[in-house]
């Protein structure tokens, strides 16, 4: 069991320690290996969706593949421990944090992405050379200069789906998750529309944590309200 969490804990303190934990996440994917970030994805998956039931992606989609690899190696593991293993692992990489008390507010915790953490799970950049980059990768990289060329020059469509990743996100999708805020003004100078849902219904602005960001995005004149489909819900704490 975890080193933090007691045999006692309570099915409903685990759940509440778990959502903190995702909603953390975020924070730390920073100091995490590729590795941790797998083993995070995975627990994440387990616990949100089960067993895995999706097909393996396909070849060219390496980062996918390694998601998919890691989800599909824990089988049949319970929900419970890998929620125990995901709060642990989030501990690990921030000694100094602790989920907060089960009664404390509760705000719901940002889930696009399979978890906040997956945004930033960047590609294997051993495996990808520099022309083979895309708009998606520049913006994970932070990578300004790439993106305002690709933009200036009209090399790609600023509103473009990740056709490599399921979940559907666009370039500020990924900019908003991975809290670089020059790239967002960037893409949303060259017409990006925080509008956009993904496939798990989140607009960018639910993608991040940063106050900055999120003002950002709301505030900008295209900007739209929308809700949340039902499948969606069921995803989150109640």
């Amino acid at each position: 069991m975890g080193e933090f969490l007691p045999d006692e804990t309570t099915d409903e303190e685990l759940q509440w320690q778990f959502e903190q934990a995702a909603k953390h996440a975020q924070n730390v994917a920073h100091v995490a290996s590729t590795e941790q970030l797998l083993y995070l994805y995975a627990r994440y998956k387990q616990v949100k969706v089960g067993k895995c039931n999706t097909s393996k992606p396909g070849f060219f989609d390496y980062e996918g593949k390694r998601k998919w690899e890691a989800w599909k190696a824990l089988g049949d593991y319970s929900c419970q421990q890998a929620m125990h293993d995901y709060v642990d692992t989030i501990k690990k990489l921030d000694p100094d944090w602790s989920p907060p008390a089960l009664e404390e507010s509760y705000k719901e915790p940002k889930t696009t992405f399979g978890g906040p953490v997956i945004s930033c799970l960047y590609k294997v950049q051993e495996t990808l050379r520099e022309e083979d980059k895309d708009m998606f990768d520049f913006c994970r990289e932070n990578n300004i200069s790439r993106v305002s060329h690709a933009l200036t020059n009209g090399d790609i469509d600023v509103n473009a789906v990740d056709d490599e990743d399921s979940e559907g996100q666009t370039p500020l999708h990924y900019a908003s998750a991975c809290e670089f805020p020059d790239i967002v003004d960037l893409l949303l100078k060259h017409g990006a529309d925080p509008s956009i849902v993904d496939n798990d219904g989140f607009q960018p602005h639910e993608a991040t944590d940063s106050k900055e960001i999120c003002a950002v995005l709301k505030q900008h004149a295209s900007y739209r309200e929308h809700s949340k489909p039902p499948s969606l819900l069921l995803e989150m704490p109640q």
